[in-house]
């Protein structure tokens, strides 16, 4: 067995065992709700916060399942608001104990064709890093709307603004602008969109506004 197949093989036994500890985590998520429900305790916070587990749980069930096949797309028809939207309250999370407002306009919605998960943790990945590159107070803005079948969504921040230099480059693979970060974040996203028919470009980054763009085709029935 050569070093790839014993890599592959390797990285199939690992994704095995983390996919058991995240069904672990999901089943204590369904004890959770249903001992809340016994005791008659409602709380928006934590139903709330248990929904985003388990949304991020099934992400994470999907990427591991990557290692098995370079073809794993269940694409189906999603609404592009409904999608968005769950993508901000997913996000959230990683503001921590910085001062950020999330707005959205979402002028309109249409059906788009895209694997539900895999444009869910496209959205997450934009905003998480719009959030990092805000040092402790900032704005992020996501809006989005339809013209000539084309569905666009946009996600603008005033953090750090990228370099010129860097402009050109964030998008390859290994290429990262943190210090602990991995370079796979925007180019995985950048491989995921294509394969579901979409873009992601980053339309400017100055000291004002950077701001990214996902473009998908409405999907006609």
């Amino acid at each position: 067995m050569n070093n790839s197949n014993i890599v592959f093989e390797q990285s199939r036994c690992i994704a095995h065992e983390i996919r058991n500890h995240l069904s672990i985590c999901e089943l204590y998520t369904q004890i959770i709700k249903k001992n809340l429900e016994n005791e008659g305790i409602e709380n928006q916070s934590i139903d709330n916060a248990i929904n985003c587990i388990k949304k991020s749980l099934k992400i994470m069930s999907n990427s591991l399942l990557d290692l098995k096949s370079l073809n794993n797309y269940e694409k189906k028809v999603c609404d592009l608001k409904s999608i968005v939207e769950e993508g901000i309250q997913l996000s959230t999370v990683y503001i921590h104990d910085k001062d950020i407002k999330i707005s959205c306009n979402l002028k309109c919605t249409a059906p788009v064709l895209i694997d539900e998960n895999k444009f869910l943790a496209c959205i997450v990945n934009i905003i998480k890093n719009a959030i990092e590159a805000i040092d402790k107070k900032g704005k992020i803005h996501i809006e989005a709307d339809v013209k000539k079948e084309i569905a666009r969504i946009r996600f603008s921040n005033n953090g750090e603004p990228i370099s010129k230099a860097k402009q050109q480059a964030i998008f390859e693979e290994g290429y990262t602008t943190k210090s602990t970060g991995s370079g796979l974040g925007l180019h995985i996203c950048l491989n995921n969109l294509k394969a579901q028919e979409a873009t992601l470009k980053l339309n400017k980054s100055t000291s004002d506004v950077t701001e990214f763009e996902i473009e998908i085709p409405v999907y006609n029935y």
